[in-house]
């Protein structure tokens, strides 16, 4: 029986796709599927996967029934055959030991899930100097109301009944998707723990559907929804970490320069001390978007990228 799928949407990923797949054939661990699903692209994206295919049969091509990545996860989950599903989007990078890795992790029957930790790079991994924390414990509502510590679905794998008891990803969301399932996920009782090991690299990019904010704000608000259903709202330590976050974002993306500050502030309003957490981000946050008010955009950019 396969032991990992792999589910990998792709959309117009010519230009990273190959490194993605070059990533997934490096892995130690050798007893995996990838299901690519392709989106509609009109670039070399499905001609790239079929020329792959014929390399290596683990590697296969489907088309997405339906539209948008949330329809493309869903659809190769489940028509996956593997007893765990790992997602993967077609521009990160896997690091060669991670299913190897996992493996061990999912010898405990009482493990659902698992995510490890994040590199962020522009142009190649070896430029990454920034890393994601992996909290002790368990995966629970409030950290993922806070800064989701698994940042990105190319970062998590979970059992295949787990993800069926989920019923799949909100195909009428279009930002924050992942975070809305994954509190579905562990409202309904999935047990989902980090690994403190680097699994994954992300590439990180200005533009894009993840620097919007306005829509990011809009999915917050289903995410707390769906939280409420589970008897959760946002402590306000979750709500200062959160607030700590878009003001980093946007300082990395040189929004206006009070947009920061007002996050920053409104942060500090719900919790000093959940913002002050650790010290060194949050003190450095502060600056930053005291910073923005005078100085030059493309240094806070840089600052915070």
């Amino acid at each position: 029986m396969t032991t990992f799928s792999i589910v990998l949407p792709c959309y117009n990923a010519e230009t990273t796709l190959l490194q993605t797949l070059e990533s997934l054939r490096g892995q130690t661990f050798s007893n995996w599927e990838a299901i690519c699903v392709d989106d509609g692209s009109t670039d070399g994206t499905r001609k790239l996967i079929q020329a792959a295919s014929i390399v290596d049969a683990r590697i296969r091509l489907v088309r997405n029934p339906g539209k948008g990545p949330s329809a493309a996860r869903n659809f190769g989950a489940f028509s996956s055959t593997g007893a765990i599903i790992a997602f993967c989007d077609a521009d990160d990078i896997w690091m060669p030991t991670k299913l190897a890795e996992l493996v061990k992790t999912f010898v405990d029957p009482a493990v659902d899930g698992a995510y490890g930790q994040i590199g962020f790079f522009k142009h190649t991994p070896s430029d990454a100097t920034v890393f994601s924390t992996v909290p002790s414990g368990d995966l629970s509502i409030d950290l993922l109301l806070g800064e989701n510590p698994v940042c990105t679905m190319s970062n998590l794998a979970l059992r295949r009944g787990a993800f069926k008891a989920t019923g799949g990803f909100d195909t009428s969301m279009v930002h924050n998707e992942d975070l809305e399932w994954l509190i579905r996920l562990v409202g309904g009782s999935a047990r989902v723990i980090g690994v403190a090991s680097l699994h994954t690299m992300y590439r990180t990019s200005v533009g894009g559907l993840s620097t919007d904010l306005s829509a990011m704000s809009a999915g917050r608000i289903r995410a707390i929804e769906t939280a409420a259903r589970f008897g959760m709202s946002p402590s306000a330590r979750s709500h200062a970490i959160h607030h700590r976050y878009l003001a980093r974002r946007a300082l990395r993306l040189g929004e206006t320069r009070t947009l920061a500050l007002r996050h920053a502030i409104a942060g500090l309003a719900h919790s000093p001390s959940g913002f002050f957490s650790p010290l060194r981000r949050g003190a450095l946050t502060l600056l930053g978007s005291l910073g923005a008010l005078f100085l030059p955009r493309t240094t806070c950019q840089s600052l915070f990228s």
